[in-house]
């Protein structure tokens, strides 16, 4: 026997059991069977179908039995062959008695119908209609319905899978594997629709079969094998009445494994657990079943033992459920005191257990909340861009400040529009807009020729004046001078610029560890002479990087930034102080970041004695604040908005000159009320670099102080 089944799983590694199959699928259409070989693969066709019935009721998944449309196949394929090979053997020695057609046809045209052809015509009629109008039909809608609802959930389940992904809660492996369930099983239920339609198809063969053999039997008995009306009718009808019990049987089983299979849901439990638990899992169901079937068996005139013997069955099961979770509880939980007899009462059930630190969700460092009508864009199935635009701009941004962006946690909220989409960092809402995603934004950048048609509104990035328009008006409006991008471009652009304003809160202590882990492997000496101080922590250091991305100055020269802490964290350990130190370290990276290789560098400078009056305020205060009139105030900070709109006009950076004192608290104050805005002391400015001065602010403001 192990010899056997070595053999056929040898067959089955080398690729030839399905070349077999068909091989003997073709010659039993062709070729006569002999009756006994008949016998045995009617045999073989039923113990199949047990098999596959079987394996159907105890398979966890509906996906775990993903070759279950090729086995119906496969077996319908068997039966038909079969029905074709008995249809042969009927028609060809049916007129020498039932027994010609083999003794499994006999014995269920004989034995199983009573030798009575009008009660089998009964039975068969019966058998297809609870197979063709009740199982059949009913699984196929089943997998019909199964297979459009899973493929209109793949896109939210790859949406998910890819939020997950990008909020670092799974593996790109696990990532793999859920995608590849999902796809699997998109492919599995629309494979169960087209093999529910073969069990169909199935079904009406065998109806045609059974009348085409009676038909060609009674002829070819009356015509060539000299029997009578009568003789030919009973043989024949008898004959194809067992044949086509014989191949129904089957047909019901598989038909009923294609129900189980589409309406049972995955579970890590087999179906009889399932329904078991599901059922009886409540004591009071057969308490009251087992009393309807009681009072039932007190009526004079029913079946009182049958009816009272089932009542106390069902009462006696609900004594026995319900009790079992007490006895178990005794078992094996925990007793605690303050019971209602003053002893010991049982702890809580399972589903009721503590508390723990895994029920307190970690708060998402950058989060993307998106309207319902959003979810195509960030969906790859329906070629959604945005999530592919994200990931490169964490990679520029990553390049360009010095520091790992982490992952953006994107995921639906039906809390907000359907157009609306929210960005939080920390939990907290930092911007928050509405695009449309059927139509693109025509920015305006300042000079447009002509009209565009479209909904006005506001570039939720820059806050520029825009219109929604149709996509069809697209080469209109960038022939007017509009700049115009799409919904994902908007919402990837407004990201960006929420990451550089905000990167300094997306830098922490394990990133600066791991920035500090990887100079180590460069300058390991550099590190150790930085953190051999006890007094330059890691928290200070953390400062200071913050402070230079509040900025906008970049950290990827991390070796210049960390020789200038290790040189000035004997003399101050001062976020403040530290950092000034390391911007006149990186003042040649600074500049070139602002304007590139040019040899000039254009500045807005204050009126010297505006900026003296800021510096003996700032000394006054004892370097906390500068205290100055409101009114100047407000009259400062719109001098330096309109020089510097005015720099970006003529495609210059905006950059304000003061001295290194103040140049802290100004760049602070000046931060949220200047988009854009550089502020360098004049200890930043690099030798190499020749500065022409653009705008002078603060004179008239600066006199009306004094007067």
């Amino acid at each position: 026997m192990s010899q056997f089944t070595e053999r056929l799983r040898t067959v089955g590694r080398m690729g030839l059991a399905t070349p077999i199959l068909l091989v003997a699928l073709l010659g039993m259409l062709v070729l006569p069977l002999p009756p006994f070989l008949l016998d045995l693969l009617f045999t073989f066709n039923i113990a199949l179908s047990l098999i596959v019935v079987m394996v159907a009721v105890y398979t966890p998944r509906p996906v775990d039995f993903a070759s279950f449309p090729t086995v119906i196949l496969v077996a319908t394929l068997l039966r038909l062959a079969l029905n074709v090979a008995s249809t042969r053997v009927i028609l060809l020695n049916g007129g020498e008695g039932t027994e010609a057609a083999g003794k499994v046809i006999e014995a269920f045209g004989e034995f199983v119908l009573g030798g009575n052809f009008a009660i089998g015509v009964v039975v068969f009629t019966i058998l297809v209609i609870i197979n063709f109008v009740v199982v059949t039909k009913g699984a196929g809608r089943v997998s019909e319905v199964s297979a459009r609802f899973t493929l209109d959930a793949m896109p939210g389940k790859q949406m998910a899978i890819d939020a997950d992904l990008n909020a670092g809660l799974i593996s790109q492996d696990d990532a793999r594997k859920r995608r590849e369930d999902v796809a699997q099983e998109a492919d599995f239920y629309g494979s169960m629709d087209g093999a529910s339609k073969f069990v169909r198809g199935d079904a009406v063969a065998g109806i045609l079969i059974l009348f085409i053999n009676v038909i060609g039997g009674i002829v070819i008995g009356v015509s060539q094998a000299g029997m009578t009306f009568a003789d030919a009718s009973n043989t024949f009808i008898l004959l194809s009445i067992g044949d086509g019990l014989v191949a129904q049987i089957p047909s019901l089983l598989l038909s009923s494994a294609t129900a189980i299979i589409v309406t049972r849901t995955s579970s890590s439990q087999d179906m009889g657990q399932q329904v078991f638990g599901q059922m009886f899992a409540n004591p009071r169901v057969l308490y009251i079943s087992g009393g309807v079937i009681g009072i039932l068996g007190l009526i004079p005139g029913m079946p009182n033992l049958v009816f009272l013997g089932l009542s106390s069955s069902l009462i006696g099961a609900g004594y026995l459920i319900a009790a079992k979770p007490a006895e178990t509880l005794a078992e094996g939980q925990e007793r605690r005191p303050g019971g209602p007899d003053g002893g010991e009462r049982p702890a809580a059930a399972a589903e009721e257990r503590e508390l723990s630190w895994d029920d307190v969700p970690p708060v998402d460092l950058v989060s993307l909340e998106v309207g319902y009508r959003l979810i195509p864009l960030v969906d790859r199935s329906q070629d959604g861009q945005l999530m592919t635009r994200i990931k490169g701009i964490r990679r520029k941004l990553s390049q360009e400040f010095g520091f790992l962006i982490q992952p953006v946690h994107i995921r639906d909220n039906l809390e907000l529009g359907p157009n609306q989409y929210r960005i939080s960092l920390l939990g907290v809402t930092t911007a928050e807009a509405e695009v449309f995603p059927d139509r693109d934004l025509a920015i305006n950048p300042g000079q447009v020729f002509g009209s565009v048609p479209g909904t006005p509104t506001k570039d939720p990035t820059f806050n520029l004046d825009a219109l929604w328009i149709d996509p069809i008006n697209r080469d209109t409006a960038q022939a007017a001078g509009y700049t115009v991008v799409d919904a994902a471009t908007v919402i990837a652009t407004h990201l960006s610029q929420v990451f550089r304003e905000q990167a300094h809160r997306l830098l922490g202590h394990e990133e600066v560890q791991h920035l500090l882990d990887q100079l180590a492997q460069r300058s390991p000496k550099l590190v150790e002479n930085l953190l051999s101080s006890k007094t330059l922590s890691l928290g200070v250091i953390l400062k200071v990087l913050q402070n230079l991305l509040a900025e906008q100055v970049a950290i990827r020269d991390l070796r210049t930034i960390a020789e200038t802490l290790a040189e000035r964290s004997t003399k101050s350990q001062d976020p403040a102080v530290l950092t000034a130190a390391v911007r006149s370290a990186l003042s040649r990276s600074i500049v070139q970041d602002l304007v590139g290789p040019d040899d000039e560098l254009p500045l807005i400078a204050l009126d010297p004695s505006l900026e003296q009056l800021l510096h003996r305020s700032l000394q006054g205060s004892q370097g906390e604040s500068i205290s100055i009139e409101p009114g100047l105030a407000e009259r400062l900070q719109r001098s330096v908005s309109e020089a510097a709109q005015q720099q970006e006009a003529e495609g210059l950076p905006a950059v304000l000159v003061v001295a290194p004192e103040i140049r802290s608290w100004i760049a602070s104050w000046l931060r949220g009320a200047v988009r854009n805005l550089n502020v360098l002391a004049f200890t930043e400015i690099p030798d190499n670099r020749r500065i022409r001065i653009v705008a002078t602010v603060g004179k008239s403001d600066n006199a009306q102080a004094r007067a």
